[in-house]
């Protein structure tokens, strides 16, 4: 009785723990693995954070056009006050020149500092109009789109790489089960062979011929297994998933999505879905900004001040808490007017418009490479699609030659090297159609990103 209950609560702990396992496991498709690195690909990530890193700036920027006010409290004790030397005749005139005779050269340390003082100001400025903070304003939307656009950039990479990582995944697991497959099939013939050897129907070297393909397809099944660990491993990375977290991919169809793949080709181009031709025009347009920036820094600057605050000194100590404060209060406008700086602003604006006209070749430059990488891509898609065509006759023509090799092997009237070559020949045409598979993601993948169709 005891040993059946150890056996049912052994029996309960494992199915307990399959459970776990199977709700722990994440069901992904292709557009689950792009959001989910699109969150949390440390490149994304670090995209994100330099975009609010910019909306920080632009706000620090944007500080100079609002009223700035400070406050200051300050005590002052003259343990050794300044003193003012004056000659000692200077008095002479006050004393009726009477008194008796004062060297002419002597004088009196005379000091007008008392030797304790506090004060309390509070400090106000204002802009009223500054070229650079006008200018600042108007760029601030450019400033953060240029952000925005380098963060798409990061994010397009990311996309094409997902996306390049899952269809080769799904490719090696359908290479793998097809592989498990013809192992299976392979294993099943040695054994009728061993057991028509031992009836004395069949020679040795047929039996050897054929574990000879049972070795080399159960090699390639294991060199297949640890390829799909670490393809797998390669998606999760570029994810930016635990890499021991279990995932089950649910877009599977690649081989079947012929007519989406076809209609790629005749998606027309547009520039302004390129995330790098839309960065290369926000680039333009903050050097722009730059231009009007160092146009308007030689106008004058003009600013509202104001001052008040209390204030009040004396030479002993107890007066500061018991004398009334003297309380004062100041308003103006500062005018600053640059006149030379030793040619600065006139080699900044010079730099800013060859900033500009770099801008504006990168523009063309942006165009001239998006033209030439999706008429590339446009080309090596259609080759693929008439390899991966090929191949999968190919492979079904092989699959017809080894299907009729064994019947005829069967009826005797074939022999079991026929098989064996007819087995071999289906094995090179399965992996001759799976590395077109892949050729045709890659292309797709190349000319999708070329197009701007990587969302």
């Amino acid at each position: 009785m005891r040993t059946s209950l150890i056996f049912l609560s052994l029996t309960a702990f494992i199915a307990s723990s399959f459970t776990v396992k199977a709700q722990d496991t994440t069901y992904l498709s292709l557009d689950d693995c792009m959001k989910y690195a699109l969150k949390h690909n440390y490149t994304a990530r670090n995209s994100h954070l330099d975009v609010l890193i910019q909306e920080a700036q632009v706000k620090e920027t944007l500080a100079a056009a609002y009223p700035h006010i400070n406050g200051k409290a300050e005590f002052d004790d003259y343990v050794n006050p300044p003193v003012l030397l004056v000659p000692a005749n200077a008095f002479n005139s006050f004393s009726g020149g009477g008194g008796g005779t004062t060297n002419k050269d002597s004088t009196i340390a005379l000091s007008f500092t008392p030797k304790y003082s506090a004060s309390a100001t509070l400090t106000g400025s204002q802009t009223i109009f500054d070229g650079s903070v006008l200018v600042a304003l108007k760029a601030r939307k450019s400033v953060l789109e240029l952000a925005r656009q380098n963060a798409e950039v990061s994010n397009e990479t990311i996309r094409y790489n997902v996306f390049k990582a899952y269809n080769s995944l799904v490719i090696a697991y359908r290479q793998y089960d097809i592989t498990k497959t013809s192992l299976a099939y392979a294993r099943s013939i040695e054994h009728d062979l061993i057991v028509t050897q031992q009836a004395g129907f069949a020679e040795k070297i047929d039996v050897e011929r054929t574990s000879v393909q049972v070795n080399n397809l159960a090699t390639d099944s294991i060199r297949i297994e640890n390829l799909l660990a670490v393809s797998e491993q390669a998606l999760k990375y570029q994810m930016g998933m635990d890499i021991n977290t279990p995932i089950v991919l649910t877009d599977t169809n690649v081989a079947e999505r012929k007519q989406e793949t076809i209609s790629l080709l005749e998606e027309e181009s547009d520039y302004n879905r390129i995330p790098e031709f839309r960065l290369s025009e926000a680039s333009l347009k903050v050097n722009e900004y730059n231009v009007q920036r160092y146009k308007l820094a030689a106008l004058p600057s003009l600013n509202a001040i104001a001052s008040t605050g209390y204030n009040y000194a004396t030479d002993n100590f107890t007066d500061l808490f018991h004398k009334q404060y003297i309380f004062s209060t100041l308003v103006g406008l500062q005018l600053n007017v640059p006149i030379f700086n030793g040619m600065l602003r006139v080699n900044q604006l010079r730099e800013a418009k060859l900033n500009v006209e770099k801008s504006k070749n990168n523009i063309e430059f942006a165009k001239q490479s998006i033209d030439f990488q999706t008429a590339q891509s446009r080309t090596t898609l259609k080759n693929a699609i008439l390899q991966v065509q090929s191949q999968r006759r190919n492979m079904e023509l092989a699959t017809d030659v080894l299907d009729l090799s064994q019947k005829k092997y069967k009826a005797g009237v074939g022999s079991n090297l026929e098989v064996t070559q007819a087995q071999t020949d289906q094995l090179r045409a399965q992996t001759n159609y799976f590395n077109a598979l892949l050729d045709l993601i890659n292309a797709e993948a190349d000319l999708k990103k070329a197009l701007g169709l990587l969302k």
